[in-house]
């Protein structure tokens, strides 16, 4: 099958509701004892207690694992703890991670903070050097993380050349796939071992659920299994019917998504208050290339540097006043977003004179009606 007909598909029993009803459930009963010594060998992906998932949740698993090509994928309450746990599945005392310098920013103060405090040392490296990854390799370096393209500044990174690298050194790598989702890009067909997404953005897609999603080889599963088990991972199968919901439009809404944000895009780059547009499918990015080689699409999430010299008086002129462009910090729904934010900062580093920088999410309105909205806040920005 092809992505946009197996995401209709996947994960989908062949009989009854064409939906997975919503089964809430704390207990499960027995029949007998030989049942429930059954259930416990594979409680993760049966239905032994509540914690463990209901066929509501095991159907979104599956058609997660289908879509990534994984062996199998579990569910977190949030992207975040998409990543923390799995991390924390294949991370030690005593080992080194590595990590980009464009990494999201609670990923980086989890390693710098939770992750230091029990004894695990993280470095971080530059994003788009993937020759230069290779002499921050330790003997006890454990798990190298990727995140292409990066948050907030949307550096790509050369995924396979990563992989291969710390495959070769028994190195784990996890990619946070979110940006892409697997309909875009496959980190696993590509040598990755762990890919995680947060769900909250397109899997779910209309901003009313949180939750992460975590798929990977057979290889890593049992470490990923028994983190997630011993971490307690669970989510609502009231959230899981939304994320099942809207997976099944991902196709087509990623497809207007990334048409219109590449309109909206070009646009940009043609305007005097624009420095820069961090966008992978703008030809003139810096990270064009490798998107073009490994990518099949995109998605509505981008970064623009303004001029220097813009003033948060400025900036605030310009937001407060959008009628398509709303003020907040999530993405990945139906609606367009805009979200004032400095990315040294967001990453704890301290530059001098940073540009004003906006993230753009470009929603699914009309995209003449995005331009104008652009049109006039831009206009406010120069008053």
């Amino acid at each position: 099958m092809k992505p946009d007909t197996r995401i209709i598909h996947a994960g989908r029993p062949d009989t009854g509701p064409v939906n997975t009803p919503i089964y809430r459930a704390s207990t499960i009963l027995f029949r007998d004892l030989a049942e429930f010594d059954e259930g416990k060998d594979h409680a993760r992906h049966a239905l032994t207690y509540g914690r463990y998932g209901t066929p509501t949740t095991f159907h979104l698993e599956n058609a997660v694992a289908e879509l990534e090509g994984a062996h199998a994928a579990t569910l977190a309450p949030s992207g975040l703890a998409a990543i923390t746990t799995a991390l924390q599945a294949f991370l030690r005392p005593g080992d080194h991670l590595l990590m980009p310098a464009s990494v999201y920013g609670p990923a980086r103060r989890f390693a710098q903070q939770f992750l230091a405090a029990r004894g695990v040392a993280s470095d971080f490296y530059a994003a788009t050097n993937a020759a230069g990854l290779e002499p921050l390799l330790r003997a006890n370096t454990r798990v190298v993380y990727l995140e292409s393209p990066g948050s907030l500044t949307f550096e790509m990174q050369d995924i396979p050349a990563i992989a291969s690298l710390c495959r070769a050194r028994g190195i784990i790598t996890i990619a946070d796939n979110t940006w892409a989702t697997p309909l875009v890009f496959r980190p696993l067909d590509h040598g990755v071992d762990v890919s995680v997404q947060a769900a909250t953005k397109y899997l779910v897609g209309h901003s009313d659920a949180m939750m992460g999603t975590i798929a990977c080889t057979a290889t890593a599963w049992p470490a990923l299994a028994e983190a997630a088990t011993d971490l307690g991972l669970c989510v609502s199968p009231d959230d899981a019917f939304l994320a099942s919901r809207g997976l099944r439009t991902l196709g087509v809404r990623l497809q207007r998504h990334a048409q219109s944000a590449l309109t909206v895009a070009q646009w940009l780059e043609g305007r005097p208050d624009v420095a820069r547009v961090a966008y992978p499918p703008l030809p003139s990015d810096p990270g064009h290339a490798l998107w073009r080689r490994d990518y099949h699409g995109a998605s509505g999430l981008m970064g623009v540097w303004l001029r220097p010299g813009v003033e948060r008086e400025a900036i605030r002129r310009m937001v407060d006043n959008m009628t398509c462009f709303r003020l907040g910090g999530s993405w990945g729904g139906f609606e367009s977003l805009v979200f004032p934010v400095a990315p040294s900062s967001a990453r704890g580093l301290a530059v001098a004179d940073e540009p004003a920088y906006l993230r753009l999410h470009v929603g699914l309105e009309d995209v003449d009606d995005l331009l104008e909205d652009l049109a006039a806040g831009l206009r406010r920005l120069r008053a």
